[in-house]
């Protein structure tokens, strides 16, 4: 079942990107199956703090289609599609279950202060303009329709979609696309951070 994404086909990558990125996973992946160590090393992610420890197990976790503790190849060009070429609807729901790290259904503010602090750990070219607690505020401020402390999906894929500063913000944090770019072309690339928001105005 790791060949589908949010109802997307793996397809969508051309048989020679699926080519170059089979011959990284087997060369660093000989067994077939990643382990959570193993996606560490992987995205050259050591010596993490804490948090970006735990953000990083998450982001596997979510990559962890049939979850069982691996992610074997099917699933890592699923979630390769999905950061690439996925739709703005696609990445939100999945960024919202990068957030929400009890797997509950909702996002509370602990878990996405949690995860803000970990992506700018690791992510160095995340919108800094803000503080991680000023820009939590500001996305429960914004979108917590209800004011009952949470984020459901549908009002953080609502409130996200109509708020362009959010989208823009949440673009640049949680792009992944110049890391992926990176260890695909050896350098490191200007992707595009604007482009999910561009697709979603679009």
């Amino acid at each position: 079942m790791g060949n589908v994404v949010e109802g997307k086909s793996v397809e969508e990558l051309s048989s020679t990107e699926c080519h170059q990125w089979y011959k990284k996973f087997m060369t660093e992946c000989p067994s077939g199956q990643l382990t959570l160590y193993e996606f560490r090393q992987f995205f050259g992610l050591k010596n993490l703090s804490p948090s970006a420890s735990q953000y990083v197990e998450q982001m596997f976790e979510t990559f962890d289609f049939n979850k069982d503790g691996y992610i074997d190849f099917m699933e890592y060009v699923a979630a390769l599609s999905l950061v690439l070429k996925g739709k703005v609807e696609q990445k939100l729901r999945w960024y919202f279950k990068l957030y929400d790290v009890d797997g509950n259904g909702c996002i509370d503010r602990d878990e996405l202060l949690t995860i803000i602090r970990a992506i700018r750990t690791i992510n160095p070219w995340s919108d800094s303009s803000m503080s991680a607690e000023e820009f939590t505020d500001t996305v429960f401020a914004k979108i917590d329709i209800n004011g009952d402390g949470e984020l459901s999906l549908e009002e953080f894929m609502e409130g996200v979609q109509k708020d362009q500063m959010l989208l823009d913000t949440l673009t640049r944090s949680l792009d992944l696309t110049r890391i992926v770019r990176r260890l695909q072309n050896g350098e490191q690339e200007e992707a595009g951070a604007g482009d999910l928001a561009a697709e979603a105005a679009g």
